[in-house]
């Protein structure tokens, strides 16, 4: 084991998933040593994803089944420095700057599902939502050296998801001159419009608010469709491509809701990245044998590997990306709140938390 100065400190921990409310801030946590694997990181910055509600609600995402584990600190995505490495930990040292990566103890070319998440940072280990933690070195890559903790915060999970979207199939990755569709301004679709516009790909996204569609315009998207206005959008967003050919890349957030547009708005032999459940449950039948219309590509995924993520942040530093932050940052005591406004929807892109001042 190696040893380590005794830390107080504050940190976020979940005593029930019967809500938000069941969050608690301990003004005193302390940590005494790591072990031969683990780092120590005093954290700087997290940053919250739709997966991060259904922790603390009790969601069960997919085959995801919460365990009970009162204590446990939530969070998956968040950025700090290390402080300490164990002995046996070859590829860190002290003052590294790291940002979290959610699946650990699993090769780094390891592929994650739903079932993976239950030993995932903030639901199976303690997570990032905390001004020190210890994670095993598997846990974490090394930070993109061109961003605050703040932005770096954003990318492990809705970031990488983006990525693996749009990089994630051999043979299939996004290349300059694509039409790319993305759907709403969460975390997710603002980092896929951010990755795809970096590559010189052109970009329509979706989007209820006028205000929001302004925010997405000025990131770079070509066009921006109402989808209260046009809840059956998939054609109109179609038309606006060359020919109305469709899109190369379509990044579906919202499950069941939204597949059955995301399909009428694909190209022939187009990829639609359906990694979300933010549409909920509908009544409507998930319309499967439509891609046969298009002979395209439908494909799930959750997150990215570790090697994909040593690939994204590689990218956000040779592209000079800049991922975009909600108009509101939290402190650390403020928590709460933060989740309050991501559960509510009225955050754009990524709702980050600083841990430290």
């Amino acid at each position: 084991m190696a040893g380590t100065e005794t830390h107080r400190f504050k940190q976020w921990q979940l005593s029930t998933t019967l809500g938000i409310d069941g969050l608690n801030l301990v003004k005193d946590a302390s940590i005494t040593q790591i072990g031969d694997e683990e780092v120590l990181v005093e954290m700087h910055a997290a940053s919250l994803n739709f997966l991060d509600l259904f922790v603390a609600r009790g969601g069960q995402p997919g085959t995801l089944k919460q365990m009970p584990n009162p204590g446990l600190v939530p969070g998956c995505d968040g950025c700090g420095i290390i402080k300490a490495v164990g002995a046996a930990v070859k590829k860190f040292a002290t003052g590294d700057r790291v940002v979290t990566h959610l699946i650990g103890r699993i090769p780094d070319d390891a592929k994650d599902d739903f079932t993976s998440l239950r030993s995932s940072l903030g639901i199976g280990t303690n997570g990032t939502l905390t001004q020190y933690g210890i994670f095993h070195e598997s846990n974490i890559v090394h930070a993109p050296r061109s961003l605050s903790f703040d932005q770096a915060a954003t990318l492990p999970c809705s970031g990488l998801t983006a990525y693996n979207a749009l990089f994630g199939l051999g043979g299939r990755q996004i290349q300059e001159n694509q039409w790319v569709l993305v759907q709403g301004t969460g975390g997710v679709s603002v980092a896929a419009l951010q990755i795809a516009v970096a590559v010189g790909a052109h970009v329509v996204a979706t989007t209820s608010s006028a205000e929001k569609a302004v925010k997405l315009e000025g990131l770079g998207a070509k066009h921006v469709l109402n989808y209260r206005d046009t809840p059956e959008w998939g054609l109109p967003a179609r038309a606006l491509t060359p020919g109305q050919a469709g899109f190369d890349h379509v990044v579906d957030i919202g499950g069941e809701a939204t597949l059955g547009e995301s399909v009428k708005a694909v190209k022939t032999d187009g990829v639609v990245s359906t990694i979300g459940l933010l549409g909920g449950p509908t009544d409507r039948q998930v319309p499967m044998m439509a891609v046969l219309h298009n002979a395209c590509t439908v494909r799930g995924l959750v997150a990215g590997t570790r090697q994909q993520m040593r690939d994204f942040v590689a990218f956000v530093d040779e592209k000079g990306m800049k991922p975009t932050l909600d108009d509101m940052v939290f402190g650390i005591e403020d928590a709460r709140k933060a989740y309050w406004r991501q559960g509510r929807q009225q955050h754009f892109s990524k709702v980050v938390i600083k841990l430290h001042d």
